[in-house]
């Protein structure tokens, strides 16, 4: 797929994507989500070529500021989030927003390629950090983040589900800090089996999460296997040498994530057998 800032490809593999959905049975409406390096008039195209409605990050170029300036300010509704969302541009948590849509034509300078969509804006308010200080503003200052859409759901509603795809940017993420750092290969059929190997890992390792604590239900990929996988545990062996006795998983003393790490272990082993003395 396109990366951020680099848009080649990005028409063709969205129209391979469309494809595969429609062959795996997807009959429904089909919306592709993407960040704004899909903002463009090859990828609008392929979307309406393919009955797929498109919602996709648009640029702040001029002209998207132009059609921010002009929306009216008593169009701009709140919005609040209950569970409060990471602005990486303030490199904070924010809580609530307010969203504004309006209608917009893009790619007007590309002969026959102008698509006519909704610009759906969310903008958020700027820290003043000189307020402690007596600095108060005058006037408040905006972030904005302007979506490009035909999404068929309202104003709110398609808002929140294009915020949605960073969840899936988030799993991307993880991925590339883990396993598919060492991709690619030369060979086809190798990447094909560590992707496979990737997914299956994957959802083994959020499963294991999702069992130990609510706290890394949600961690990244990193901190799961810094708390349950390289582990510096002692493992020591009990019995006879000719492997009838038991092994005895020794964990660091004083652990923070030993009680975590212990639930994981009980719900996905049957408890050791009881040993008369």
């Amino acid at each position: 797929m396109a990366r951020p800032g680099r848009p080649r490809g990005a028409a063709s593999a969205v129209r391979e994507s469309i494809g595969t959905a429609r062959q795996a049975g997807c009959t429904g409406t089909l919306i592709l989500r993407g960040d704004s390096a899909f903002y463009n008039a090859g990828v609008i195209a392929a979307c309406r070529d393919n009955d797929t409605r498109f919602s996709v990050t648009a640029k702040l170029d001029p002209r998207v500021k132009a059609a921010i300036a002009a929306i009216d300010e008593d169009a701009w509704t709140p919005i609040k989030y209950p569970r409060a969302i990471f602005d990486e541009q303030a490199g904070s948590w924010v809580s609530d927003a307010q969203v504004a849509e309006i209608g917009y034509t893009a790619f007007t300078t590309k002969k026959g390629k102008a698509a006519g969509a909704r610009l759906i804006v969310r903008r958020v308010k700027m820290r003043n950090e000189q307020a402690g200080c007596g600095q108060d503003e005058l006037f408040p200052a905006w972030r904005y983040y302007p979506i490009f859409t035909d999404s068929p759901y309202t104003l709110i509603q398609a808002e929140a589900h294009h915020r949605d795809h960073a969840v899936q940017e988030q799993v991307n993420a993880d991925l590339i800090n883990g396993p598919l750092a060492h991709m690619p290969s030369g060979a086809f059929t190798t990447n094909a089996a560590w992707l496979t190997l990737t997914a299956i890992t994957h959802n083994l390792l959020r499963g294991l999460g999702s069992l130990a604590s609510a706290f890394h239900a949600k961690a990244r990929g990193a901190t799961l296997r810094r708390h349950f996988i390289v582990v510096s545990a002692r493992l020591a062996r009990h019995g006879p040498a000719d492997g009838r006795g038991h092994l005895t998983l020794h964990l660091p003393q004083r652990w923070r994530w030993q009680p975590a790490w212990t639930g994981a272990f009980t719900a996905t082993h049957d408890p050791p057998a009881f040993a008369a003395a």
